[in-house]
């Protein structure tokens, strides 16, 4: 156990600094730093050891719960549980596996209707949301605009079954979305996927959206599979 975990603070490197803190705490697990069964420093010491604010630490440490190396009991704080991350990731009520088999059947149809069932009122929603996430700063508040653009889609389908089952896996899908900003840095790439859905849709080119949908969804599929082999340090 090394005896200067609470010493100097150490500013993360400059990839955003959910990220950075992210792979600070898991190579800082993996090398027994913090080992399996230790209680992490409360978030104030966090933020403080790795010069950052207490939500971008309190993001870091949902994400590090998504990977199953943390688990955090009210009351007491977050302990470490493992040094690798599960190969299933679990995402609320639903594992990652449930959503990468079920999405295909749902958002893909879902973008083809949308480009021939979308409403000019569909059309600015679409795009007013595109507009508020590539303007805002907040990891957190990026999420979330990312499972409004998610339903926004479904609904502009025109099919409320698409649109109640998009709905309902919000909380996971907005789970994964942050893990994969924190620890695989796809909210670039997702903002260009997610414009060209939205181009596709308004085009009204049913195929076109349907394959930037899938696509979409693959490179998510993608990047979550390849978590546990990513680097920690």
């Amino acid at each position: 156990m090394s005896p200067d975990r609470d010493a100097v603070p150490t500013a993360v490197e400059r990839l955003s600094a959910g990220e950075g803190v992210v792979r600070r705490l898991r190579a800082e697990i993996t090398d027994g730093t913090f080992p399996v069964g230790e209680r992490l420093p409360s978030e104030a010491k966090l933020a403080d050891r790795y010069a950052v604010s207490r939500p971008v630490i309190r993001e870091a440490l949902r994400s590090l719960a998504t990977l199953g190396l943390t688990e955090t009991k009210t009351g007491s704080g977050t302990y470490v549980i493992a040094i690798a991350p599960e190969t299933g990731l679990h995402l609320g009520d639903y594992s990652s596996r449930d959503l990468h088999e079920a999405r295909p059947h749902i958002e893909v149809p879902a973008a083809e209707l949308a480009a021939t069932r979308r409403t000019e009122a569909d059309l600015d929603r679409l795009h007013a949301l595109l507009k508020s996430m590539s303007a805002e700063p907040s990891p957190r508040g990026w999420v979330e605009l990312d499972g409004e653009l998610h339903i926004a889609i479904a609904r502009a389908s025109g099919n409320r079954v698409f649109e109640g089952v998009i709905a309902e896996l919000r909380g996971a899908l907005t789970a994964q979305s942050e893990l994969l900003n924190l620890t695989a840095s796809r909210q670039p790439d997702s903002e260009i996927e997610h414009a060209e859905i939205v181009r596709a849709i308004e085009a009204g080119d049913a195929e076109r959206a349907r394959e930037a949908m899938a696509d979409h969804l693959a490179k998510v599929a993608i990047a979550v599979t390849g978590l546990a082999a990513q680097p920690s340090g």
